[in-house]
């Protein structure tokens, strides 16, 4: 059977791709109002400028969710793989997602910059408890 760690891994994936559709959803239809060139040498700075707060946010999230959470996956796979990925492992794994999707709801729906920042941080401590178990389990 599975480790019960591969259930909140194939969530964040899952979570990221909800994001993703979410941005484009938003960007294109911005894009298209907005009525900018899309020149060659445009940056995404230089787009951002035509498009709403609300619209980049979805983006913004989504770029986040390649970031820290490749920690995540790093910790839980590890776990996964050499048989721990079970009991607080798996909590902590699943209380990390939660708070990911927590937080991209806020970026997305509100960008509430100290919201945003102790959600983060609350997903940060949960990352190292989990990073810590898995250095403790493979050292």
């Amino acid at each position: 059977m599975p480790s019960a760690m591969l259930q909140p891994v194939v969530v964040l994936v899952l979570w990221s791709m909800v994001m993703w559709a979410w941005l484009y959803a938003t960007r294109i239809p911005a894009i298209v109002r907005s009525k900018v060139e899309m020149a060659p040498t445009m940056t995404t700075a230089d787009l951002n400028q035509h498009l709403p707060p609300q619209v980049r946010w979805k983006a913004d999230n989504y770029n986040h969710l390649m970031e820290q959470p490749t920690l995540f996956y790093a910790a839980a796979l590890t776990l996964a793989l050499v048989g721990e990925g079970d009991g607080l492992n798996v909590a902590l794994a699943w209380a990390y997602v939660g708070i990911r999707v927590v937080h991209s709801l806020v970026q997305a729906l509100s960008n509430i910059i100290m919201a945003r920042f102790l959600i983060f941080m609350a997903g940060s401590v949960v990352l190292l408890a989990l990073a810590t178990r898995a250095a403790m389990a493979v050292f």
